[in-house]
């Protein structure tokens, strides 16, 4: 690329600070900014960054991680690609970063790294993934007492959320197609206060980066017309929880949808069966990463439409993996899966990568996913469930790490060090968290995701 003059068109739409962003273990977006005058030798040359942030959790507790101590130092090195000028910011533009080390080599503990190395793993075995994160969100006040409190009180689906809310989403709306990011749909949901808002699928990587750019324009927009965006799980222990369904399509080098239908039953093919098999065997273990917080598990509970069992079905909320229906007059098959079990506390970029990584292991060992689910799991009993192989989902982040750490598919797919980190991060988190009250927790995950 002309890196000159790519410069100059950022200096001619009076850009002067430009955000070199990462997401932490702790689900934390973070960054550094260069000025306009520094862009280009900072594109060539990356931002230094000390090792030790992959160790910070997200109350900036600082975790023992062999190899992330005060000596050392990474790069933050830019994706161009990724440039966008930020509506919300004036004068500012962002790029996503790639941790990178001294010796120009991806660092073991990126996460951005670890996504694009599982894709193309995939890749390799001809699998193209597609993916789009589903928000949940909440719209909040704060109080005079300094407290937060939905912005209304507004039913499911009712035109009353869209009275509350339509200035802010209106301008939510058109900063997020400023950045390149098509919206699909919008509706108030269950909760008081709480929206969904979705964006348009994308390719690997980008729908990762999306998530990280939606979660910062919420944030910011909100607060421009004097609300809160809540993100968090659980922000109100009274109210329905914020998800961050995962929303996946597999594909081959010719185009062809993977999970259509190959004359197995119910119309998805054996490929995807095995994939779906793969995330429900490794589930557990992938929870640790998809729900990464320690809110996240008073979300993730039976009977409250957020997946709290290891089963499948086709159009089943309760199932921590929905066929969602195919789309009416379709040419090109629009089959795929969503993830359920996940919301905004995760890393995307972990979150998708270890998505892959279990998907892949169940394709690889040809797992069986048994049949799909068409009631509630809690209405079984617990012989029926057995019987059906049905696992209740770890009721606790603390749970979720030690199944994560037994399961050798999964960290191996992190490697050592980012997986030694994750867990070390996530447990100090469970920790910190199991020795204060419920309002530090609900302080602490209101406005951090």
């Amino acid at each position: 690329m002309d890196l000159a003059a790519f410069v100059q068109r950022a200096r001619d739409n009076d850009v002067r600070f430009v955000r070199f962003l990462y997401c932490d273990n702790g689900g934390t977006i973070r960054g550094k900014a260069i000025h306009i005058d520094k862009l280009a030798g900072r594109i060539q040359n990356g931002i230094g960054l000390t090792v030790a942030m992959q160790a910070m959790n997200m109350l900036d507790q600082l975790q023992s991680v062999e190899g992330m101590g005060p000596v050392g130092e990474i790069r933050l090195v830019p994706d161009v690609e990724s440039y966008v000028e930020l509506p919300y910011a004036p004068h500012s533009a962002s790029m996503m970063a790639d941790m990178i080390a001294l010796d120009r080599t991806p660092w073991a503990a990126c996460p951005r790294s670890f996504l694009r190395r599982m894709l193309e793993e995939a890749a390799t075995a001809g699998v193209h993934v597609q993916a789009a994160f589903e928000p949940e969100w909440t719209l909040a006040r704060q109080t005079e007492d300094g407290s937060f409190a939905p912005a209304d009180e507004s039913l499911c689906f009712s035109t009353v959320g869209w009275e509350t809310g339509g200035p802010v989403i209106d301008a939510i709306v058109a900063a997020l197609e400023a950045q390149g990011m098509p919206v699909e749909q919008y509706y108030p949901e269950l909760g008081h206060g709480q929206q969904e808002l979705s964006i348009r699928h994308a390719a690997g990587v980008r729908a990762a980066d999306n998530q990280l750019r939606y979660r910062d324009t919420m944030r910011a927009v909100a607060r421009a017309h004097g609300f809160f965006a809540s993100l968090a799980p659980k922000p109100f222990p009274d109210q329905a929880g914020n998800g961050c369904h995962i929303h996946v399509s597999l594909w081959d080098d010719e185009g062809n949808n993977l999970m259509a239908g190959d004359g197995s039953p119910q119309g998805v093919s054996h490929f995807g069966r095995h994939w779906i098999a793969g995330i429900l065997d490794h589930l557990p273990g992938l929870v640790a990463i998809t729900c990464a917080s320690v809110n996240s598990y008073r979300r993730l509970q039976p009977q409250s439409w957020s997946s709290a069992y290891t089963c499948w079905g086709f159009d089943n909320r309760e199932a921590a993996v929905r066929i969602v229906s195919g789309l009416w007059g379709e040419t090109t098959p629009s089959i795929h899966f969503e993830l359920k079990a996940s919301d905004n506390s995760n890393n995307p970029y972990l979150a998708l990568g270890a998505l892959i990584a279990a998907g892949m292991d169940g394709v690889r060992r040809e797992l069986d996913p048994g049949e799909p689910m068409a009631v509630d799991p809690f209405d079984l009993d617990e012989a029926e469930r057995t019987r059906r192989n049905i696992l209740r989902l770890p009721d606790s982040l603390e749970a979720a790490v030690d199944a994560l750490a037994q399961d050798t598919v999964l960290t191996s797919a992190l490697g050592d060090l980012l997986a030694d980190a994750y867990i070390t991060v996530k447990r100090s988190e469970a920790d910190a968290f199991a020795a204060q009250d419920l309002a530090f927790e609900l302080k602490h995950h209101f406005y951090k995701f």
